[in-house]
């Protein structure tokens, strides 16, 4: 029973919780008022570092989310020129993470890896409609089994200064497999094949490797309008 509550956490955190955790103990030996903020600073890291498991529905064609998060804009846009896929825009799903929310990276849909890019750039913050041209980034393309491709972009926030990805060049992959993350506040941007449509909108929050982004294989070329129920 005690497992269904614990959590695990991303072996990247480890380091930081330690640092936490052994300020807080010199604070309680020699600086008693920082011990409270630190013991709570300490709390919060275990928190931003845990990895929870995801259900992923399982079917070729299907985008589940690659993070967890916000949905900040969802339309048109030119991917990253590094990957190489044209100057055509596809649609694009962004998404926003706070400083709360958990920042593991999934992939999306089932594909093999066929560019990973670094991009060096700013730290604006993750929020900014420019973050996803100007901030520091790691792209990667990947191929569907129909031979479309997709794109799914890792982007570092105001406090972000750390992108782990994990994927290499010819890997085959799953939907909702962890493949990397993006150390406290980032954005996740996710490029649809051409003629796919979201069925997400601004404002939605997503689940990383659970929440339905886009199918593929449907036939319904054009989504309903969102409603509030």
């Amino acid at each position: 029973m005690l497992a269904d509550f614990l959590i695990p956490i991303h072996r990247e955190g480890w380091r930081f919780i330690g640092i936490f955790a052994g300020a807080t103990l010199v604070a309680a030996l020699f600086i008693g008022p920082l011990f409270w903020p630190l013991f709570l600073l300490s709390l919060w890291c275990v928190y931003f570092f845990r990895d929870p498991p995801r259900l992923t529905p399982q079917r070729e064609g299907l985008f589940v989310a690659p993070a967890d998060g916000l949905v900040r804009e969802v339309g048109p846009a030119v991917p990253p020129p590094e990957l190489g896929l044209g100057s055509a825009p596809l649609m694009r799903v962004s998404t926003f993470l706070s400083v709360f929310d958990v920042h593991i990276n999934r992939i999306p849909v089932d594909s093999a890896v066929e560019v990973v890019a670094y991009h060096p750039g700013k730290f604006l913050s993750a929020a900014d409609d420019k973050a996803s041209d100007e901030n520091e980034r790691m792209a990667v393309s990947l191929r569907l089994p129909d031979g479309r491709m997709a794109a799914v972009v890792q982007i570092a926030g105001l406090v972000a200064r750390r992108i782990v990805c994990q994927l290499r060049p010819g890997q085959r992959v799953r939907a909702g497999e962890r493949y990397g993350l993006i150390r406290f506040g980032s954005r996740t941007d996710l490029y649809l094949p051409d003629g796919v449509q979201p069925l997400v909108y601004p404002g939605q929050r997503m689940i990383g490797g659970e929440t339905v982004i886009a199918d593929a294989a449907t036939a319904d070329a054009a989504p309903r309008p969102a409603v509030e129920l």
